[in-house]
């Protein structure tokens, strides 16, 4: 069935609400969505196969839990991505990264790709596809269907914010995969960004608007 998880932490809110605002610099933008997105890859990750191993303390040996085999591969829908990768790197600096270049036709919404390369042993991990908003959900479909060509083991769409048209859009093409936001909105406007949102991301965090 499909999922959405809505982290809602208080400490994610409370930073969520700061990048909202539109005086907040761009320093600061991409400061809270650092902090932000390390405090969203700790919920995501709660299932993280976990197995014991024998290791020595300072006082005695002991058999204590690490992580499992092949572990995350990190994907960033370009170029608003890059904020929240950054930030989950931060947590998880082992992880594999890859890139997918999307960028949205002004007239159709539609998603063309431009770029396209992930690690060469995806298909034996986790993927945490990560993209600021899911408004339209075109360019989180495209991604994901895209992504899924790689067959990793399990795939993850995390996102600050989100629509409930891209929530339904993107269930209806990926019921498999569970979405993790920080905030659900009320609706899209006319031009297909999100409301009451926070503007365009990606200009945002660059400064390039």
């Amino acid at each position: 069935m499909p999922s959405v998880t809505l982290i809602d932490h208080p400490l994610i809110q409370h930073k969520l609400t700061l990048m909202r605002q539109k005086d907040t610099s761009t320093a600061k933008f991409r400061q809270l969505l650092e902090e932000i997105s390390m405090l969203l890859a700790y919920e995501v990750t709660r299932d993280l196969p976990l197995e014991k191993v024998a290791i020595e303390t300072p006082m005695t040996t002991m058999d204590a839990p690490m992580l499992s085999g092949k572990k995350v591969v990190l994907i960033s829908i370009m170029r608003a991505g890059q904020g929240i990768l950054d930030g989950m790197l931060e947590l998880m600096p082992s992880a594999r990264v890859g890139h997918i270049g999307l960028y949205r036709n002004p007239k159709t919404y539609v998603p063309v790709e431009y770029y396209f390369k992930v690690p060469a042993d995806v298909a034996e991990r986790d993927m945490l596809v990560v993209d600021p908003m899911l408004a339209t959900g075109n360019s989180a479909v495209a991604a994901v269907y895209r992504l899924k060509e790689t067959q990793p083991q399990s795939i993850k769409f995390v996102c600050l914010l989100a629509a409930p048209e891209g929530i339904a859009h993107f269930h209806a093409e990926h019921p498999d995969v569970p979405i993790f936001t920080a905030a659900i909105d009320e609706r899209l406007d006319e031009h297909g960004y999100i409301l009451p949102g926070l503007g365009d991301a990606g200009d945002r965090m660059f400064g390039t608007k």
